[in-house]
């Protein structure tokens, strides 16, 4: 097997070291490069397997990156690195095609178990299937949640999964709307068929047509045999359309013909062929929106909201936090070989006041590495990120109603340590976590900076 080519793009040069070292050591290919500029002069040179990219460069972000290797390497993965205060962005850029993220601090187990799940994603029969495709990791297992808002959901889902319905599926980025999806195609009459996911937020536009519907061969440059599409590969069984409104207008015109008549024309090709597909699509903007601002085809909106169902945002369903934080446990053990058994007290009360702007993508990717980095048989406060032990929560109120505003005696005071404890933790988060550098910049010596770090709640 062919050795797997990384490139690693950081402007921090220590960072770039380090990986470049430890992804030899584990048998890969990699190139480094510390501007936007350089990277993308390599990527036009060589073809690689993925990009570990982080987020902040000098020349540029992680979503132009993303966006010129989505439009120019299809198949190449990216992984971006950020900091955990940029979790929100991060998961939009997944939604945008990413692959994965991964916070700062870099942990080497950590890292290598996302780098390897991104290159699995694109071997022959890996997780994946193809490079569009939304992959089907182990944590794609459905869990049910317990509170009101989960009930209603398992109920809709049971009402409508025997059918053969399409169904909108909505919310926020994170929310588990691939997660309803596969629990309808696997409650339904075609279970044992195809579910196939595609991710139109992550389609170059030009490739968009040919993955969706096929083409011939000599269709276009690079169109070297017949290839099937996606809805050819979903016959008999399940098409899920993630992020459906980023279609173009021609392809949302091709997709409704295809709805209608159920017969598709491949790129290129003259004959018909016909196709039993379910459609079941999400999206975590509002279509109707996009209808007013002609963005989106009405009558394509009809089509595929026979019928709706809303996922509720993380932080409007606290009740099953704790379900799910145990869930992803149980997969990130199996995963790292370890064996915690649960939460303590506050770091559990911390999860659950936690905002979630990322929702349960964030979660399983806060759970695994707090799993990580426990040593013992329950998870402490120390192994959650030190944005999280920030106090970020869902509103500025508290949950008695008050305003969260500190008592008047408090005056100045508690003004002044919140603006400390605020620069500490983005004093960290600019040095990668790295103390040494952390105490440098502000000025002060690493006692004091530990001292701090444990007044506030911030050992990190």
């Amino acid at each position: 097997m062919a050795t797997q080519r990384i490139l690693v793009v950081d402007d921090d040069p220590d960072i770039r070291t380090l990986l470049s070292r430890y992804l030899t050591r584990q048998d890969y290919a990699v190139s480094i490069a510390g501007r936007g500029s350089v990277a993308k002069e390599l990527l036009g040179e060589h073809s690689f397997d993925l990009v570990l990219c982080d987020h902040r460069l000098p020349d540029t972000d992680g979503l132009q990156m993303l966006q010129h290797i989505r439009s120019t390497s299809p198949g190449t993965q990216v992984i971006i690195i950020t900091a955990y205060s940029d979790v929100r962005l991060a998961v939009e850029l997944m939604r945008r095609g990413a692959f994965d993220y991964i916070a700062k601090p870099l942990y080497p187990e950590e890292l290598l178990m996302r780098v390897q799940d991104a290159l699995a994603s694109n071997a022959p029969g890996g997780p994946a299937g193809k490079t569009v495709l939304q992959r089907a990791p182990a944590d794609l297992i459905y869990v049910d949640g317990t509170g009101p808002s989960s009930l209603n959901i398992a109920k809709h889902i049971a009402l409508v999964a025997p059918t053969d319905m399409s169904v909108l599926i909505t919310g926020e980025t994170g929310t588990g709307k691939e997660y309803v999806a596969k629990r309808i195609h696997q409650q339904s009459p075609r279970a044992a068929k195809p579910f196939i996911a595609v991710d139109c937020g992550a389609l170059p536009k030009e490739l968009a047509g040919s993955e969706l519907f096929g083409h011939v061969k000599g269709a276009f440059t690079g169109a070297v045999s017949d290839r099937p599409g996606s809805f050819e590969q979903a016959h008999g069984g399940t098409l899920f359309l993630d992020e459906i409104g980023n279609l173009t207008y021609e392809n949302q015109v091709k997709l409704l013909r295809v709805l209608q008549e159920r017969i598709l024309k491949r790129i290129g090709g003259t004959k018909d062929i016909a196709v039993d597909v379910r459609i079941l699509v999400a999206t975590n903007e509002d279509l109707r929106n996009a209808v007013a601002e002609g963005r989106f085809r009405e009558d394509l909106l009809h089509r595929v909201q026979e019928f709706t169902i809303h996922l509720l945002p993380l932080r409007e369903r606290r009740e099953d936090i704790e379900r799910f934080a145990m869930h992803f446990m149980g997969q990130a053990n199996a995963r790292l070989g370890r064996n915690t058994t649960g939460f303590e007290a506050a770091a559990l009360e911390r999860l659950k006041q936690h905002a979630w702007s990322g929702n349960l993508r964030e979660l399983g990717n806060v759970v695994k590495r707090a799993v990580l980095l426990s040593t013992g048989p329950l998870i402490h406060l120390d192994c959650l990120p030190a944005m999280l032990l920030s106090g970020s929560t869902a509103s500025s109120s508290t949950q008695d109603g008050s305003s969260g505003k500190p008592p008047a005696d408090e005056g100045l005071r508690g003004v002044a340590h919140q603006a400390e404890r605020d620069a500490i933790l983005a004093a960290l988060e600019r040095n990668g976590y790295n103390k040494t550098r952390t105490a440098e910049q502000l000025n002060i010596d690493r006692k004091t900076l530990y001292n701090k770090l444990r007044s506030y709640g911030l050992e990190v």
